[in-house]
Parts: structure tokens; sequence; C-alpha cells
């Protein structure tokens, strides 16, 4: 009976442990936080996982979110715009520190992330959904974004022109819950997605350096 006890009451501390854990890291929304008056970015470069995984790992960079921006339908879910029926493109917002990045290094840093050469999708995601765009929140970011591209075009660096679109910022919607942090949330999904899907290998092919 004791023993029986002791089992029951090391169960109830593990259950509550692993209940805390995951409070912490998913209960609560990343919008709903005070990152929300930093300063952000809206990118797009395929699945959000990926961009939201390479964007994590930039300097500067404070939080990032998995969403949808681009179509008519208010509030979509994640079924209705991988169908291609709202409008609406992945992206990621990615917030900033001012005093440690500006955006035109974020810009930099977006680019060898994608495929700028394919044309409504990105390695093996199809669909305009899926399709590359940088979406400006403003003139300033506008005229960045375009020096940016203009430079790459000028680059000589491909033979093939540069099909990303940049696109005022219309609403941005968060994704579900479980897309944001995905790569951290499922490591090994997101891996064996990333390295079925050919991200990598294209990237390398594409950005050698």
């Amino acid at each position: 009976m004791k023993n029986q006890l002791v089992f029951f009451v090391l169960a109830i501390t593990s259950l509550l442990a692993g209940i805390s854990a995951y409070a912490d890291t998913d209960k609560v929304p990343k919008e709903s936080t005070n990152i929300s008056r930093q300063a952000f970015a809206i990118f797009a470069g395929g699945c959000f996982w990926c961009v939201e995984s390479d964007f994590d790992k930039v300097y500067g960079v404070t939080a990032t979110i998995s969403g949808y921006i681009g179509g008519k339908t208010a509030n979509p879910t994640y079924e209705q715009v991988s169908r291609g029926r709202t409008g609406h493109i992945e992206a990621v917002k990615v917030y900033y520190d001012p005093a440690k990045t500006n955006y035109a290094r974020l810009l930099a840093a977006f680019w060898p992330m994608i495929d700028p050469l394919t044309r409504n999708g990105q390695f093996c995601d199809m669909g305009s959904q899926y399709r590359s765009a940088i979406f400006y929140t403003d003139e300033e970011q506008r005229q960045q974004a375009q020096i940016s591209l203009a430079a790459l075009e000028n680059s000589g660096r491909f033979d093939q022109p540069i099909v990303t679109e940049l696109l005022p910022a219309t609403e941005f919607y968060p994704a579900e819950e479980y897309h944001q942090d995905y790569y951290l949330k499922n490591p090994l999904r997101y891996q064996f997605y990333r390295s079925r899907c050919g991200r990598d290998k294209r990237l390398a092919e594409l950005w050698p350096q």
C-alpha cells in the first residue's frame, strides 16, 4: 500500500510538472505579449515553420509569429489557407530590437532563406499560398525592400528573373498555436519535413556561400 501511495504521488508530481512546462511555452499566444510594441517586419518564404526557424537564428530578432496575410477572408484557418481558397500567404511576423539590427539587415538575411526564382511556391510546397513575398508596412520599408531587391537583381547572381513580390502589408492573422515554434515542439517531424521538402538542398544550390 505504501509503495502504491508513493507511486501515485510521484505520478501526480510528474504530471503537474509536465502541465506547468507546457503552460509556460504554449498557453499564452505569442502575439499577446509585449512584443507587439517592438519594431517588426513581415516575410513570406514558403512553409512558415522554416521561415520562423531561420529568423529565430538571426541576431537582433526577439520573437517570430507564424501566420497568414494578404487574403480577404477574416480569421482564416490553416485548412482554408492550405487549400488556396482565401488568398492568404503563409508568412512570419518578425519582431526585432532596433538597437541590435535594422530592416535592411533583415532583408539581407531573408534572401538566402528562400528560392526567389520560383513563382507561386517554394520547394515542395506549390500554390500561391506558399509564394515568396516581402510585406512592407510603410513607405520607408517599401523603399528599403525595393533597394534590396534591385541590388540582388543587379548582382548578376541569377540568370532567371527574381519573382519574389513586394506587397503592402494587410491584416496579419497569427496561425494556430500548434504552428508556433513548430521546429522546437516537434524537432524530428520538422527536420523530416524540411529534408524531404528539399529546402536546404535547393538553398545550397542557390546560395552556395
